[in-house]
């Protein structure tokens, strides 16, 4: 065979080294250089053909895991994230919730004081209507008694009229 011969495509893999093993070792037996030298590249080229594999199968693998990883990273990233909406949106709720709760509160207060207001104002009303009947009835009591010493100074005068008829002229 002539470097003409060795441009014809070789066959990979296992069976390319095989293959190569036989030339080579037909071409020592034969004594032909060319021949065992076309053997030992077909055979190199099967071993780096396979050593290529090896390597493009790892660096698939490789970059299997890489993508796993930043897969991983990205669902870890994306569950840190609604869990931190979650927690936002509990915050709100309580948030809400409080204040509502001080709104309930504001709001039972103030009618707590308008009750007692109101009941004060009502006290205060009631104490005023006290007092003014407790007037009244000084009124009249006053009045009475008015009265009466009226009719006994209208008597005395009527009896110092009867012991002395002259100084009642």
């Amino acid at each position: 065979m002539n470097s003409q011969d060795n441009s014809e495509r070789t066959a990979g893999g296992i069976a390319g080294k095989l293959a190569g093993k036989a030339k080579a070792a037909f071409g020592s037996v034969l004594g032909n250089d060319d021949l065992t030298r076309e053997g030992r590249l077909q055979e190199a080229q099967a071993e780096t053909e396979a050593k290529a594999a090896r390597m493009a199968e790892e660096a698939e693998q490789r970059d299997a895991e890489a993508q796993l990883v930043a897969d991983k990273t990205e669902l870890e990233l994306e569950r840190e994230r609604l869990e931190n909406e979650v927690a936002e949106q509990e915050r709100n709720a309580q948030i809400e919730r409080d204040r509502v709760a001080a709104e309930r509160e504001a709001q039972a207060e103030a009618q707590r004081r308008e009750a007692a207001a109101e009941s004060q104002l009502s006290a205060e009303k009631s104490a005023a209507q006290q007092a003014e009947l407790e007037a009244e009835r000084e009124r009249l009591f006053v009045a009475q008694k008015e009265i009466e010493l009226e009719q006994q100074a209208r008597r005395a005068e009527q009896k110092a009229d009867a012991i002395d008829p002259e100084e009642a002229q």
